[in-house]
């Protein structure tokens, strides 16, 4: 298996490999595995797979998870699959702000895989993020602090950011995470809390949690050597890590659409606290 990074350290693409090959060879599969965990970002580009297909690659990393969209707000569909759709006359599109996916579960997922179906013909990258550097470049007193705290992890944000409120019944869900945890595979320490899904520090006052969270937003946001970014092209699929990396998606393709789908692995337990 050949691969091209994207940065020294987030990201690679996978060269002349065929998707639809890896679900019956287990060697390879391993290999697939053994890159994921040191890259975090895996790009494929021309495979052309159906949607059997796209689960079927999921499925080799673990059980799919099923969005709360599905399975506590009754949307329809497929439920193993999330559509991520942006039309003329979208306001706030899909993955519009820096997020992990969402980290309101209890057990977020482990992964995610997103295929895109249609797309502009310029702009709409993604931009991921690197948890576990984004940890590591802040201060030691900072690093010590984060480590004694948890966070508040609220779905509902995410959706009245959407103009969404759940109907009478519904419910949507909320979790409350270490703000540094250990990768379940790795052990590394990573950065816990994103702009999209984070309402607060739970053990902090209102003014000093707003106060750290928006630090850690920008120093999330804005330090680009915890970037890497890809551009989309026809029969790409992109696979993240969903407890070591954040991404972005950058709606600056105004009035094209984009089309994709989303698998996402179940995790095998809620995140836990590092301990160092």
């Amino acid at each position: 298996m050949k691969l091209k990074c994207l940065t020294p350290h987030l990201g690679a693409e996978v060269l002349d490999l065929r998707i639809a090959e890896i679900a019956t060879d287990p060697e390879l599969a391993a290999s697939v595995r053994d890159a994921f965990d040191e890259h975090r970002v895996l790009l494929f580009r021309n495979q052309q797979i159906d949607r059997e297909q796209h689960k079927a690659f999921g499925r080799i990393f673990g059980a799919l998870h099923v969005h709360p969209s599905k399975a506590s707000l009754g949307a329809g569909g497929d439920p193993e699959l999330f559509t991520v759709r942006t039309r003329d006359g979208t306001t706030h599109v899909n993955g519009g702000r820096w997020h992990m996916d969402v980290s309101c579960e209890p057990a977020p997922p482990a992964a995610s895989i997103l295929r895109l179906l249609t797309g502009p013909t310029v702009g709409g990258d993604t931009v991921f993020a690197n948890m576990h550097l984004a940890f590591e470049l802040l201060s030691a007193p900072i690093r010590e602090l984060l480590m004694h705290l948890r966070a508040d992890h609220d779905g509902l944000q995410d959706l009245r950011w959407y103009g969404v409120e759940p109907k009478p019944g519904q419910t949507y869900p909320s979790a409350t995470h270490p703000a540094v945890t250990a990768h379940p595979r790795t052990g590394r320490p990573t950065l816990f809390v994103n702009e999209a899904f984070t309402a607060r520090f739970t053990d902090l006052s209102t003014l000093e949690s707003d106060a750290l969270l928006r630090m850690l937003f920008d120093h999330i946001a804005r330090n680009p050597a915890l970037h890497c970014r890809v551009t989309w092209q026809p029969d790409t699929i992109v696979m993240w890590d969903n407890l070591a990396v954040q991404h972005h998606a950058v709606w600056d393709y105004v009035p094209s659409e984009r089309h994709g789908e989303r698998v996402s692995v179940l995790a095998d337990s809620p995140p836990v606290a590092y301990e160092a």
